[in-house]
């Protein structure tokens, strides 16, 4: 019985609200051994699902915290997994019959039950550069635990400015609700395009860039700076963070 079973149940009467408190209890916090306390009741509450920080984590508590989220939740997000944890990883997802969605040049994987509906709105992704893609991905997935349709175009930034305007042509057509915008270097494609859309904007600087402001500092402070209005920014390589934020942002205008 999930948290939106209990709330019916008490609304027609076929439990009371102290039970429904008791059942309610077990939703907030799960505590595994001694190593990790999981918010499973983050879905429901706050439409954004539970996110394991893979990197630096042992690789037998990274496949205990999925199964447990699992059993109380739909979908987990796993980030940066250690390159010589990945493949196992997806191979004990597979062996419980989990789903997985991967991204493309990144360690992140989406996992789920059940297939995710695009029941909620359109977030454009772009990326500056090649390199920028595996960052790009990591807020695709996000976007996509989250209900949203996802459209993606790579490596249109500002070394070739004439690139950007077809592909924001098409995310008009589209419609989208939002768009993310991943850059390194200098940064400056998150301005170029808040300054010429009418929808929200999330910049994300990437790490890449070497010399002076390098490792993501200019690209941050560029899009900081920025003189153009309705640009959000997230901390450096930052894609989750950039994904769970257009993905409410959406959300929340489908929902009006």
């Amino acid at each position: 019985m999930n948290i939106l079973d209990i709330l019916d149940s008490v609304k027609n009467g076929k439990i009371s609200v102290n039970e429904a408190k008791k059942l309610l209890s077990l939703y907030s916090i799960e505590e595994i051994e001694n190593f990790a306390k999981i918010d499973v009741g983050r879905q429901v509450r706050k439409g954004i699902p539970e996110v394991i920080f893979a990197e630096r984590k042992e690789n037998s508590e990274v496949k205990k915290i999925i199964k447990k989220v699992l059993e109380k939740t739909n979908s987990i997000v796993v980030s940066r997994i250690p390159k010589k944890y990945y493949q196992d990883v997806c191979n004990f997802c597979k062996k419980n019959k989990f789903k997985v969605s991967k991204g493309q040049n990144c360690s992140t994987i989406l996992v789920y039950k059940k297939s995710l509906k695009k029941t909620a709105g359109k977030v454009g992704i772009i990326t500056a550069g090649t390199s920028d893609i595996g960052i790009a991905e990591e807020s695709r997935l996000m976007c996509e635990s989250m209900n949203c349709e996802c459209i993606t175009s790579y490596d249109v930034g500002i070394a070739g400015l004439h690139r950007i305007f077809p592909v924001l042509k098409e995310f008009i057509k589209s419609e989208v609700d939002a768009i993310v915008v991943v850059a390194g270097m200098e940064g400056a494609l998150a301005s170029v395009v808040s300054s010429t859309v009418n929808v929200p904007v999330v910049g994300v600087p990437t790490s890449i860039g070497y010399g002076y402001g390098e490792k993501g500092v200019a690209a941050l402070a560029a899009m900081l700076q920025s003189c153009s209005l309705g640009l959000t920014v997230v901390n450096i390589d930052n894609g989750i963070g950039a994904g769970a934020a257009a993905a409410k942002i959406v959300n929340q205008i489908r929902k009006r």
